[in-house]
């Protein structure tokens, strides 16, 4: 077996960091198909606050992977989630889930009991995969590894923007703090904390946009 997968793109990073977006735009650019972790640790986060499981509750969250009845359609961007066969595309973009969604990320046996449904979105011709374990867990044969970061500021003025655009409410020292907070959560915990893989081109995102991320990104893959 080759040491690396050339057909996976691995992308890591912190909340915040344009990680999405740019998978988005890479898996677009090749033809590849996407997996949005994230996406799948708010699905379960969604499911426990629905049913009322503790999210502190290892064992019980475990249990939900039995009933995790999840799946992704093609939408004019990012894919549509369902959850229970329901769209929860506006629940998944609130922060209290992505504050609950980084408390579930925290159980080793959660994170061991989603490694198989992960995997199971390879399929030809490729794979990009975003979220904060990618390249070191995850897929840690990808042949390509991007780790991208930038302030908690700059992430902070990201995400208010996209809740307004939304529609939503935003408080952009809230998300700031929020942001933090996370980020010492991801970083500290035990099991696949967040961090660059040996392996990974780190890209500071602060003071490039998505389009010269983009190109940073093809180019390096294309000259591979």
């Amino acid at each position: 077996m080759p040491n690396k997968d050339p057909f996976v793109v691995a992308i890591d990073g912190p909340s915040g960091s344009g990680k999405g977006s740019l998978a988005f735009n890479v898996a677009r650019e090749l033809g590849f198909h996407m997996l949005d972790s994230g996406a799948i640790y708010r699905l379960l986060a969604l499911k426990a606050l629905q049913l009322g499981v503790d999210l502190d509750d290892e064992a019980g969250l475990v249990d939900l992977l039995d009933v995790f009845d999840i799946r992704f359609e093609a939408g004019d961007e990012l894919a549509v989630p369902y959850l229970d066969g329901v769209d929860v595309s506006s629940e998944l973009r609130q922060e209290a889930t992505g504050d609950a969604a980084s408390r579930v990320a925290r159980h080793a046996k959660v994170r061991q009991g989603l490694l198989g449904l992960q995997r199971s979105f390879f399929r030809p011709p490729g794979l990009v995969a975003d979220g904060r374990d990618m390249g070191t867990v995850v897929f840690p044969r990808a042949r390509f590894k991007f780790f991208l970061y930038a302030s908690p500021e700059i992430r902070a003025q990201r995400r208010y923007k996209q809740l307004i655009n939304m529609g939503l409410s935003a408080n952009i020292a809230q998300l700031q703090a929020d942001i933090a907070e996370r980020d010492e959560r991801d970083q500290g915990r035990s099991a696949s904390p967040l961090k660059p893989a040996e392996d990974a081109l780190v890209v500071e995102t602060s003071m490039l946009d998505l389009a010269q991320v983009t190109e940073l990104v093809l180019s390096h893959i294309r000259g591979k």
